[in-house]
């Protein structure tokens, strides 16, 4: 018995797990809800076997959920894409308990639509990029409330409000007469100097962070990738090679035109939903420098243009085209002899100088299917490799 298959769908919400059992056969071993641990969870599952394949929707804080299950209880462990498993349902009902019964069964099944379980060192470095991107944002929001507050009041700087010479000007008392606003125009610069600290706050702990990240310092060799450009594709992206083919990555950024092919006609649309909002800003700005500064692209664009495609176009198709090109630039990265191992592949733990890790190492097998997003579907199991993650994916 302790030798079949047991497959495990996980419902997962803060605070409360609803676990649903199922054998070979179909026939559900158990189906319940149990409080937000992950001993709780093995409990349920112990008796019916030691083989256990489980999935579970990725949503906030499953990842480390799933993690904390490989590492404690050995599970393999599958994280399911939220949107192709909603569509995948027969029935408009939703509850927990049937949601965890579909996962369950697609696990059966072979059906998971796997997405990539991103080691702790990836998603933290992506809480980093968020959480300086959600200052640049408030800065941006600031500036724009300074702008109109100038425009409310009629005033008209001779210089740029962001120059110091503009700065000056504004908060001179001879140029602005009324009190109240001058005190919200100094109050504006007051907070968008705060920001500014932050934000470089940020830059330096992101610096620290992939000091010897070799896939960051590879990215910065590319022309028109910055650092922060750099630091947030390997956030976002994590490891270049688990993408099979460039269009699947630019997919993933989000730059890769829509198909909208019917009888035999084929055309495109605009630029697929899917991908991460930041990650297609930071590629869009990406396309727009290499479009004023690389002669390559700059022809690319040019010809387009002179074709009477509008600028919006021409910077996607740089984009996407790029993005392909860099998918065949980014080989397997080459540790320096200071880098840390823990930053090969996707640098998910640290390994002491005695080569032991810290933590039990997992792999990824071979992905089996992909989706148009490009999240491409991995299988999480324990293995005894020495190092995380170093199998291609």
């Amino acid at each position: 018995m302790f030798n079949l298959p047991v497959f495990v769908g996980i419902d997962y919400h803060t605070h409360t797990i609803q676990v649903c059992v199922m054998d070979s056969q179909r026939k559900i071993l158990a189906n319940q809800s149990v409080p937000n641990d992950s001993h709780a969870v093995f409990q349920i599952v112990a008796p019916f076997g030691s083989n256990i394949s489980a999935a579970i929707e990725a949503s906030t804080g499953s990842s480390a959920f799933a993690e904390e299950l490989v590492s404690k209880y050995q599970w393999s462990v599958e994280l399911a894409h939220p949107g192709y498993v909603a569509r995948m349902k027969q029935t408009p009902d939703k509850s927990d308990w049937t949601d965890a019964k579909l996962l369950a069964d697609l696990t059966r099944v072979g059906y998971i639509p796997r997405v990539w379980l991103a080691p702790p060192f990836i998603r933290e470095l992506r809480d980093l990029v968020r959480h300086r991107h959600s200052f640049v944002g408030q800065r941006t929001q600031v500036k724009l409330r300074l702008r109109a507050l100038l425009r409310q009041h009629r005033i008209a700087c001779p210089h740029k409000p962001w120059t110091i010479d503009g700065k000056e000007w504004l908060l001179d008392e001879n140029n602005i007469t009324s009190s109240q606003t001058l005190y919200l125009i100094r109050d504006h610069y007051d907070m968008i100097e705060y920001l500014d600290k932050k934000i470089d706050a940020a830059n330096e702990r992101m610096k620290s962070v992939v000091a010897d990240d070799p896939l960051v310092e590879q990215l910065m060799q590319q022309p028109g990738i910055g650092f922060i450009t750099a630091v947030t594709m390997r956030a976002m992206i994590g490891q270049f090679d688990r993408f099979r083919t460039g269009k699947q990555l630019s997919h993933f950024c989000g730059v890769c035109p829509r198909n909208n092919s019917s009888a035999g006609k084929t055309t495109t649309g605009g630029l697929i939903k899917a991908g991460d909002d930041l990650l297609r800003q930071v590629v869009i700005e990406a396309a727009h420098r290499l479009i004023r500064y690389d002669a390559r692209w700059k022809s690319l664009a040019t010809h387009l243009l002179a074709n009477g495609k509008k600028k919006c176009v021409v910077v996607a198709a740089v984009a996407n085209r790029w993005v392909r090109w860099l998918f065949n630039q980014m080989g397997t990265p080459t540790l320096s002899g200071e880098a840390d191992v823990r930053f090969l592949r996707h640098g998910q733990e640290s390994i002491s100088e005695e080569g032991s890790s810290s933590a039990e190492p997992l792999q990824v097998s071979t992905p089996e299917v992909c989706f148009l997003d490009s999240v491409i579907p991995c299988r999480v199991a324990r293995q005894q490799s020495p190092s995380p993650f170093t199998e291609r994916v």
